[in-house]
């Protein structure tokens, strides 16, 4: 039978022993069977949310480290996620020519920040003018 998620199998397993805890003992503090903590642990069943927590706050786990254990594909779903949340505020900022205007944005200036946008972490237009900002400041000073 194929596994769903030994990552998370594992991480649950390896925690349980580092705690002195057996399977019964973890069952018995999550309010669930010693065979589903071992098909948890080997990777058989999938748990639902609710036992995640259980498990994250018995075991002193990080619950959202141990839910992407239990789910791996959505670790990449959040990714693509996130990257289309940063890009649609690159083209709120991108679309606001009021914006571009009030600060006098050079075209190579919107170039560089297309490439800021592309790194990441850029959730708002007000990111892109406090970024630029900074840029135009730092050059002062080696002027």
């Amino acid at each position: 039978m194929a596994t769903i998620s030994g990552m998370f199998g594992s991480k649950i397993r390896d925690r349980r022993r580092q705690l002195h805890l057996t399977q019964e003992e973890l069952s018995r503090l999550i309010n669930t069977s010693v065979s589903y903590v071992a098909n948890l642990e080997g990777g058989r069943r999938r748990p639902s949310d609710k036992v995640v927590m259980k498990l994250a706050e018995v075991l002193g786990l990080d619950a959202r480290e141990l839910f992407l254990f239990a789910i791996p594909k959505i670790g990449s779903f959040l990714s693509e996620l996130k990257s289309s949340e940063e890009m649609s505020a690159w083209k709120t900022f991108l679309n606001s020519k009021a914006l571009r205007e009030t600060y006098n944005i050079t075209d190579r200036e919107l170039q560089m920040l297309s490439k800021v946008a592309m790194m990441g972490e850029v959730r708002s237009s007000q990111d892109f003018i406090f970024i630029l900002k900074s840029i135009r400041q730092a050059l002062r000073k080696w002027k």
